[in-house]
């Protein structure tokens, strides 16, 4: 073998090893940020599960404490009760959004008809003002109105890690590895134009 073959199949040989370290350092990138990116929307939902789970919680308080001023607004008791049940009996995680997207629509819908229930029932209060001046109840109006401005932001903060994993998944070539490795877009969680707008808490 002549001296500039050798040469060249060394050359060759070297280009071949770099271009293995370069390939694997950025698959190995690649993978590392979906996980993380991953873990970060696993994370942003189970904050959202959080704070629709604080608003569970203060509704028995709520609903006891305006049964006792408006025992005749019975049926709007009841829906708020209804509701609750319904958005409690509808459990998703993260990873159970991503194998069935259709649980989104589901989860959104019993939290919107929660929402809408909470609306018609602050609507009522308006007639009793001796419940407006108890303080248990307004106690447990701020505590609402401060949850449901958390549910906003978590809201929100869930959606923008969405919007960066899904991004990247569909960016190339991270969708090439992506797909190997079975990583999937997630939905968004977009509540209807109705139930935009927090339940009304405020009173004049």
């Amino acid at each position: 073998m002549s001296k500039g073959l050798k040469f060249g199949c060394i050359g060759v040989v070297i280009v071949l090893v770099l271009v293995l370290i370069i390939g694997y350092s950025t698959f190995k990138n690649t993978y590392n940020k979906m996980v993380t990116l991953d873990e970060s929307v696993n994370n942003a939902w189970a904050q959202v599960e959080n704070v629709l789970q604080r608003r569970m919680d203060l509704i028995p308080n709520l609903v006891e404490t305006v049964k006792g001023y408006a025992s005749f607004e019975r049926e709007t008791l009841e829906a708020v009760i209804q509701a609750r049940a319904n958005a409690t009996r509808t459990q998703v995680n993260a990873e159970s959004l991503m194998e069935n997207p259709q649980l989104m629509n589901q989860y959104l819908e019993s939290q919107n008809q929660l929402s809408s229930a909470l609306s018609r029932l602050m609507v009522v209060v308006e007639r009793y003002p001796e419940l407006k001046a108890n303080q248990n109840f307004l106690r447990l109006q701020d505590e609402l109105a401060g949850t449901e401005n958390r549910i906003a932001v978590e809201r929100r903060r869930f959606n923008d890690v969405v919007r960066e994993y899904n991004q990247t998944l569909r960016q190339f070539p991270t969708n090439i590895i992506a797909g190997f490795f079975g990583f999937e877009t997630r939905p968004y969680f977009e509540a209807p134009e109705e139930a935009q707008q927090a339940p009304r808490v405020e009173f004049n």
